[in-house]
């Protein structure tokens, strides 16, 4: 009976213990190399916010934000797979050199609006889903940056303008506009830019109106170009083992929690974007309209970037790259 009733009262203080210290069951770590401001990591921590209350603190998630944890972004696939963080941001194109598929989003000019590249993210995502899949992982949601500008220490108006340009690229594909415009792209993870810009190493930057708000562009740029090339997206993924290790109710909670956040990530951007170009004018940089001419002659040289591309695509990608042309019928 002593020994029974020492039983009770060491479950009782183990529960007590537990309870006071509202451990969760179940912790993960999030990453994100984004700043904790910036809009992919204000949504990954809406989203831990809730899987947390909708658990009732049974799975926990804790974002890291700004590298934090080390990753630069183009590992991200990997890393996951691996185990190395169990859920994570990283721009889709970013992991384009391990998953080839990933790069369609940001095709130079395949998409020429916020809807169109809302529709080809629904046409992608089965895709995407089964490459992600072979990665060990489960894609919870995908998210849209805004388009990406050209931001420059002068006015660009022309391809012309453009030749030898130091531009920061943040993937292939914008690589190769910069190449065949006649500038040169340096790929450089976020948390470099700044202090290239200041040091001379880049004068010029392609990218979109959050990360010129997240770098304080205003401070070594001067001139916006909305030239709108591509329209990144964001994967938010976890590691298989992981979520299979969760029950049911629980796998379930983070599917809709993730569609969830992805129709409020598309709704927001378009007014994002907006609010974002204005801080930066506010702040001294000037939005140079593009002409027409400006547009067709980038049009022309990115169509045989595009069109090299297919040639080497994995047959996931056509499939995507025609469907999405018949639904936006071009």
């Amino acid at each position: 009976m002593r020994n029974l009733l020492i039983g009770f009262l060491a479950a009782g203080m183990l529960l007590s213990s537990m309870v006071g210290t509202g451990a969760a069951k179940t912790k993960w770590n999030a990453n994100s190399v984004w700043p904790p401001q910036n809009h992919q990591s204000v949504a990954l921590q809406e989203f831990a916010d809730k899987v947390k209350e909708r658990t009732n603190g049974e799975l926990e998630i804790v974002v890291q934000t700004g590298g934090a944890l080390g990753y630069k972004g183009p590992e991200l696939l990997k890393a996951v797979r691996d185990g190395l963080v169990p859920l994570s941001d990283m721009l889709t194109s970013g992991v384009a050199g391990d998953e080839p598929i990933f790069a369609i989003p940001t095709l130079p000019f395949l998409t020429r609006s916020h809807a169109e590249a809302k529709t080809l993210a629904e046409i992608s995502r089965p895709y995407f889903d089964k490459a992600a899949e072979k990665w060990g992982q489960k894609i919870l949601y995908i998210a849209p940056w805004p388009a990406a500008g050209l931001w420059t220490k002068a006015e660009v108006k022309s391809v012309a303008e453009m030749k030898g340009l130091k531009v920061r690229t943040y993937d292939k594909n914008g690589a190769l506009v910069i190449e065949a415009t006649g500038g040169t792209p340096h790929a450089l993870p976020f948390s470099e830019v700044y202090s290239s810009l200041a040091t001379g190493l880049i004068d010029s930057v392609l990218t979109s109106t959050p990360t010129a708000v997240d770098a304080k562009f205003w401070e070594v740029l001067k001139f916006y170009q909305p030239i709108n090339i591509t329209q990144a997206t964001d994967l938010v993924t976890v590691n298989l083992k992981a979520f299979n290790k969760l029950d049911d109710a629980t796998q379930n909670l983070l599917i809709d929690l993730g569609k969830e956040m992805e129709q409020i990530m598309w709704e927001r951007v378009a007014q994002l974007d907006k609010d974002q170009e204005a801080i930066c004018n506010k702040n001294g940089i000037a939005t140079v309209p593009v002409s027409d001419e400006f547009l067709t002659e980038l049009g022309a040289i990115t169509e045989t970037i595009r069109s090299e591309w297919l040639q080497t695509a994995p047959e996931d990608a056509k499939a995507i790259y025609e469907a999405f042309l018949k639904t936006v019928g071009r």
